[in-house]
């Protein structure tokens, strides 16, 4: 693939340029050093890749990627930075991934796989909304570097003191959403079963009642069935009537 660096740092740039050439079998094709001339140099040399920083000088790199997007054959664009607070936004920029800087070989050959195998419809779809607006993906940090769980993914969600414990088809990750705002934004995708636990409606085999009387839920994926609350059965039960009707 084609790719084309985007920083205004020189040695970033160049630190960029040997881990691409380090990870082999890409073409570098062009540098820029702001958002406007990775504009142009994406019109000019029609790049597969944009590796793109976000904080430049003279207009950022988001703002940089809305242009970008706009062009008739537009490349797939991974962001590079430094700071993790642009996350959801580089996201609903369509971005194939982001990585944080110093940047590891093996986490841009990832990404450029990534890039790689995904094409744009592809993006638009994995980045898309539903109608009313809600998340279709949980942003979490997995190793140092920030990915995202689909929300039909997920089993269970778990507070775990300051975090929630997302239990998904990929494993566990912790995210730092509280469990109130998951509940009230996925009120129709998940129900409470305990103080501390929201189970998802598509996962959920049925109530069970454990050797020592108490309720407790069984999920499809998990073989530890989740603990009921005295509090909560009498809902669960009629949850559970009603998807079984």
């Amino acid at each position: 693939m084609k790719i084309l660096i985007v920083d205004d740092e020189a040695p970033a740039r160049q630190r960029l340029a040997g881990l691409v050439q380090v990870v082999g079998g890409h073409e570098l094709v062009g540098e820029a050093a702001t958002g406007a001339d990775a504009v142009a140099a994406c019109e000019r040399l029609k790049p597969d890749v944009v590796l793109l920083d976000i904080r430049m000088p003279g207009g950022d790199g988001l703002a940089a990627a809305a242009r970008i997007n706009r062009i008739v054959e537009p490349p797939a664009i991974i962001f590079v930075t430094a700071f993790g607070d642009h996350a959801l936004a580089a996201f609903d920029a369509e971005a194939v991934d982001y990585l944080l800087k110093p940047v590891r070989r093996e986490r841009l050959s990832e990404a450029l796989q990534k890039a790689r195998r995904l094409n744009r419809a592809q993006l638009k779809a994995l980045q898309q909304t539903a109608s009313d607006g809600r998340r279709q993906h949980l942003l979490c940090r997995r190793r140092g570097d920030l990915e995202l769980i689909p929300i039909d993914d997920v089993r269970f969600l778990q507070a775990d003191q300051k975090y929630v414990t997302v239990n998904h088809l990929g494993g566990e990750d912790l995210i730092e959403d509280s469990l109130r705002q998951l509940e009230d934004e996925f009120a129709d995708r998940f129900f409470r079963i305990h103080r501390n636990a929201l189970v998802a409606h598509r996962y959920l085999i049925g109530l069970e009642r454990s050797r020592d009387g108490r309720y407790q839920v069984r999920l499809h994926g998990c073989e530890t069935p989740l603990e009921v609350s005295r509090r909560h059965v009498a809902a669960v039960k009629e949850l559970v009537r009603r998807l079984g009707d």
